[in-house]
């Protein structure tokens, strides 16, 4: 019965009401983990500068356990999708157990980093033995415990994909709102609580993580009986369901992964001009993620939808689907951009300390020039969502190292040479210009050899 209402739902619904409920929930839980980014960020940075410092420093390596974590997820949300729309009720149920083994096995990965590489890291980038110490503490606890992490993510794609994206919400809700009430209780040693200072903040956002993952298996074991988990038969890993995941989730991962390494990348461009440089971009990523949240939160329900649909040969309801989403994800982009247009010294002041003049100075401009790219990126990442959906994970990789990769360093760097701070933050329209044009003509060529013969 739970099928036949779900077949009915994503297979029949008019796709203006069926994007909007499958994708809103996930939009605002998405918006929630933005609010935890920039609130644990202001509660560090009030603590002490060195501990903001040392956050930052280790903040690429959250970024690539992020990135491990939800690209694997996207493979088994895509995977999942299309079985369910082939009717294939017992091999869906086969690709999110093996998701759940591959998602393990990146908890592994950081247990042994955090375990025996915390220290070389940090020593990688200061030679200063308190902000070494700090983000050694920092990272420690983060990776080690980083189940929580892991797991409540592959709980959430399988909601996500069987269309309890209201349950999945619930999932990030609680994990983002511990998170952030534990954040000045454990950092400043409030409630009867000791002082625990950066360690303090690590260890909210593991308990954080871990009361969404044992939702996350609560809800599915109890509301989703589609993928309902058991012991019998014995699991064993099967190599064409990890292969079919695998292709979806490794490019999704590296496309992930690649913000971390821009993000290193553009801070080694960005010392040449001073400190306020670096700090301009750190807090323009903790801001944007308020408007490109919500888009992503867009295009991970975009994935299920699709992929049902195309899996059930639904030809016309996928090019629905596509349309509503654009609409929907330029809306959003439209609305931050004139946000970061107008009162980009409102945004600025959230991070403001010492000096907060130079960094709003620097600031404003940076801001007003970078937002000229949001409309471009709502395109090219509701297209790129398309790719996945259908298998074809590659092409959004390939998408997404023109946006931060091979177009928008080699353009910061070069525009760097003229010597003119302004100059570089054009680099970010010049990618998104590039990386759309690269998208529509992959586009194109999925809509000719794959939808159009459905």
């Amino acid at each position: 019965m739970q099928q036949q209402e779900r077949s009915k739902m994503l297979g029949t619904m008019p796709m203006n009401k069926l994007v909007p409920k499958v994708a809103v929930p996930i939009m605002i839980s998405m918006l929630v983990q933005a609010l935890y980014n920039v609130v644990d960020g202001i509660f560090v940075a009030r603590y002490s500068a060195d501990a903001f410092t040392a956050v930052s420093l280790v903040f690429p390596v959250q970024m690539l356990m992020i990135a491990v974590s939800t690209g694997l997820g996207v493979g088994i949300n895509s995977l999942i999708s299309r079985r369910l729309g082939e009717k294939r009720g017992d091999a869906a149920l086969d690709a999110a157990k093996n998701g759940i083994f591959l998602e393990l096995c990146g908890v592994a990965l950081f247990c042994l980093f955090g375990l025996f590489l915390s220290k070389v890291y940090m020593h990688m980038f200061t030679d200063d033995a308190n902000l070494q110490k700090l983000g050694e503490e920092y990272l420690f606890i983060v990776t080690v415990f980083c189940l929580g992490l892991f797991m409540s993510v592959v709980f959430e794609r399988m909601l996500q994909a069987t269309g309890n994206t209201t349950l999945s919400m619930a999932t990030q809700l609680l994990g983002a709102i511990v998170n952030i009430i534990l954040d000045p209780i454990m950092i400043f040693g409030l409630l009867g609580c000791p002082r625990m200072g950066i360690a303090g903040a690590a260890i909210a956002t593991v308990i954080g993580q871990f009361c969404g993952m044992f939702l996350g298996f609560i809800l599915n074991q109890t509301r989703n009986h589609e993928l309902h988990l058991t012991l019998r038969p014995f699991f064993r890993p099967h190599g064409a369901v990890l292969t079919d995941i695998l292709a979806v989730g490794i490019p999704s991962v590296v496309m992930q992964a690649i913000s971390s390494v821009m993000n290193v990348l553009m801070n080694m461009i960005l010392l040449g001009f001073g400190n306020v440089a670096v700090n301009v971009l750190g807090a323009y990523f903790k801001l944007q993620s308020f408007v490109f949240m919500p888009v992503f939160g867009l295009s991970n329900g975009l994935v299920a939808i699709v992929g049902y649909n195309y899996g059930a040969h639904l030809r016309e309801r996928v090019y629905a689907a596509v349309r509503v989403a654009l609409r929907m994800a330029i809306v959003i982009m439209a609305v931050g951009m004139l946000l970061f247009m107008t009162i980009p010294q409102v945004l600025l002041s959230l991070f403001e300390a010492e000096g907060a003049g130079d960094l709003t100075a620097v600031g404003c401009p940076a801001l007003r020039v970078i937002s000229l790219s949001f409309i471009l990126a709502a395109v090219g990442i509701t297209l790129g969502t398309v790719f996945q959906a259908v298998g074809k994970g590659v092409y959004s990789l390939i998408n997404s190292l023109c946006r931060q990769l091979m177009v928008l360093l080699p353009a910061a760097w070069l525009l760097s040479r003229l010597g003119d701070l302004s100059a570089v933050w054009w680099s970010f329209p010049i990618a998104e210009v590039v990386s759309l044009a690269v998208c529509l003509l992959l586009y194109r060529r999925v809509d000719r050899t794959m939808l159009k013969t459905l």
